[in-house]
């Protein structure tokens, strides 16, 4: 065959195979036998062996590698991905629709919320990028912002196309899904492993999640990985409807799998019917799932309510009811948190719960340990839903052995032996040490550093107890006092880890407002809250002085007088405002953020407080999170969805939904190059 014959039955194979796959691992619906699969494989792969140059990197006969990576890559998503928050209860599904409804002003919307309803697969979150159609890297969801590229394992996945299907697909698509191991093969899998005398899988989730991560793709392969998506991430140059099923239907179309059990329902009702109708059913699916999620099915409202921290609040996971097993109370431990809050721990017997093996349950605070008047050597009940901790939930009093031993509450910390205190009216018991507590101080330590904190890279959990141990570190002023030396004395730290953890807290001196707010670990001051306060106060002296009276003369939303308190009460402490005074003090620890941030008389408003706008499209010279913070530290509220309370909405390439609505209600709209005029004209004010 010549060279031009088989250029164009390659092509042709190519297009067959990909056909065939489609119908055998998305539609389940196979129109040829495996024999005849096989000979066109064998076809295809004998025409690349003879014309290596036309082998496409999307051919079937790529989707394994070669050699095994010697590592994974850290990929940074374009779009966080969220954890779910959780409900367990009917009362607590009808408490989410109630916060739908409550964030809602447009009467037309609320009276028309529809839901999405899926089952809660248990597997593993990545997601998938196409540029022109073609598979160029997977990631794993990793801590939500940073994952890592498992693009040869993902390859070796059946049923994620290495090509889309249709010609009518977005220049730029990310696909999020999840990845899992039907009940057939995982139980094929565990007796593969045990004839081999390994170590089986305890669930279908670790074995997914494992196998992802495995270097080699051929082992990977072996697996027999699959996959249904579940949203759409980024898009370019393509406008999407503006409804999740509808969106689900066009990742159909383009030859993505989607859960078969997938329903739109028309009130929080049928959501429940659902769930009740799944978990009835779910020994009978084909693969395991642990609960079901609630989806808005309206992007635009979802885009409206937006999202917290960790979860969007248009969605919520319903667990299914908690597994419970007896075990044996061996040991309770009191564990100290970075806010000195003492926690009861259980050490068990060894026990199969919830599809992991389970030796640690939690006995949640002091009233709990007092209530279920727990002993060593009684028999309890262990019970565990899907991700959520252990616990031990009961005292089976019946099988309670003569020599069980009564616990007493410590009344000391067991790290720092300081006094324990017991406040009115809380379930706790609290060491009030501060960071002269060890344990406190490595918990500050590790918040601190944390990604949404300084983020200094590097600094992990196990090289900040080395830090604490050594006592190299008695609080986060001693971190920029590292040197090299220092860090290449503790236990497996060579040179070059070493400069680059002193590097990274050097770049972590530059950073924002918020983030350093966050650091400080504050109680009750998280994520969002940070960064409202960062935006209600000019400058760190004004929020250091600033009373109750003033703090709620503020009205910053979500800041109730609890979280007032505890702000005033830190600020108060002559040891906290020290180590902050030495955090930003040029001399000693040298943090700062940008003068726009840092550097407004207190009495001038920002220059765009009080206005609000929508981003909407790609911009060619920022991304849309830099336009989003440059806005925010002029004082502006920066929304997803165009309403009629916008006062700009600023339009990039490829805008969607939001400039036709912007357009209807006549708004203010800003193309690229008047919205860079207009950010240096109110940055300039503010200079």
């Amino acid at each position: 065959m010549k060279k031009e014959e088989a250029k164009e039955r390659i092509s042709q194979l190519i297009q067959e195979i990909q056909f065939h796959d489609h119908r055998y691992y998305v539609l389940d619906k196979p129109i040829v036998d495996d024999t005849e699969y096989d000979r066109l494989i064998r076809e295809l792969q004998d025409l690349e062996h003879e014309y290596p140059e036309l082998k496409k990197n999307d051919s079937p006969t790529q989707r394994v590698g070669g050699e095994p990576l010697a590592s994974f890559k850290e990929v940074a998503h374009e779009l966080p991905m969220l954890s779910l928050d959780n409900a367990f209860t009917i009362k607590q599904v009808h408490e989410f629709h109630h916060r739908v409804i409550e964030k809602l002003e447009d009467i037309d919307r609320l009276l028309s919320i529809q839901y999405v309803c899926e089952p809660k697969i248990d597997g593993v979150a990545i997601s998938l990028l196409y540029r022109g159609g073609i598979l160029v890297r997977a990631a794993t969801r990793g801590n939500g912002t940073v994952g890592e590229d498992i693009t040869e394992n993902a390859r070796t996945i059946r049923s994620i196309p290495l090509k889309l299907v249709d010609k009518d697909y977005p220049e730029l698509l990310e696909v999020r899904g999840e990845v899992f191991i039907t009940k057939s093969n995982f139980k094929a899998l565990n007796e593969k492993i045990s004839a081999l005398g390994e170590k089986p899988f305890v669930n279908p989730r670790n074995a997914a999640a494992g196998s992802l991560r495995l270097l080699d793709p051929k082992i990977t392969h072996s697996r027999k990985l699959s996959m249904y998506c579940y949203a759409i991430g980024v898009v370019e140059n393509y406008e999407l409807t503006s409804s999740h099923a509808e969106q689900l239907s066009k990742l159909s179309s383009w030859g993505f799998n989607i859960c078969p059990e997938i329903k739109k329902v028309n009130k929080i009702d049928e959501c429940i019917d659902y769930y009740e109708r799944l978990y009835a059913e779910r020994e009978n699916l084909a693969y395991h799932i642990d609960g079901v999620v609630y989806k808005v099915d309206d992007i635009t409202v979802q885009k409206i309510l937006g999202n917290t921290a960790k979860s969007p609040r248009w969605a919520s996971a319903h667990k299914f009811p908690a597994e419970e097993e007896l075990s044996e109370l061996l040991a309770v431990e009191f564990q100290v948190g970075r806010t000195g809050v003492i926690t009861p721990v259980g050490r068990l017997s060894p026990v199969f719960v919830g599809g992991a093996t389970v030796t640690n349950a939690t006995l949640h605070n002091i009233d709990i340990l007092q209530r279920l008047d727990v002993r060593i050597g009684d028999s309890v009940v262990v019970r565990r839903a899907g991700d959520v901790i252990p616990q031990i939930a009961s005292v089976v009093i019946e099988r309670r052995p003569r020599n069980a031993i009564s616990l007493s509450l410590p009344e000391q910390c067991p790290i720092c032996h300081s006094q324990v205190e017991r406040i009115e009216g809380e379930a706790l018991l609290r060491c009030n040490a501060g960071i002269s507590c060890r344990a406190q101080l490595k918990e500050s330590i590790k918040h601190f550093a944390s990604l949404h904190a300084l983020n200094i890279e590097g600094l992990g959990d196990k090289l900040v107890e080395q830090l604490v141990d050594s006592a190299f570190v008695k609080s986060p002023v001693d971190l920029f006092r590292l040197d090299i030396s220092k860090i290449r004395s503790l236990e497996r730290q060579g040179s070059k880890s070493s400069e680059k953890i002193i590097s990274s807290i050097d770049k972590s001196k530059h950073t924002t407002f918020n983030r350093f707010l966050y650091a400080l670990n504050i109680k009750g001051v998280g994520v969002e809250i940070s960064k409202k306060l960062s935006l209600a106060f000019r400058n760190i002296d004004e929020l250091i002085n600033a009373d109750e009276i003033y703090l709620s003369n503020k009205h910053i939303e979500d800041l109730g007088p609890i979280v007032i308190h505890n702000i005033v009460s830190f600020f108060k402490n002559i040891e906290n405002r020290k180590v902050v005074e030495s955090l930003i003090d040029p001399a000693i620890c040298g943090i700062y953020w940008d003068t726009l941030e840092k550097n407004f008389l207190n009495n001038k408003r920002l220059a765009l407080e009080g206005n609000t706008f929508v981003l909407t499209g790609k911009l060619n010279t920022m991304t849309r999170n830099e336009a989003k913070e440059r806005l925010e530290r002029l004082g502006a509220k920066v929304v997803d969805a165009v309403s009629r309370k916008t006062n700009f909405v600023i339009a990039g390439i490829d805008a969607g939904l939001n400039l036709g609505k912007a357009q209807e209600l006549k708004l203010e709209i800003l193309d690229e190059i008047k919205f860079l005029e207009f950010l240096s004209k109110y940055e300039e004010l503010e200079q």
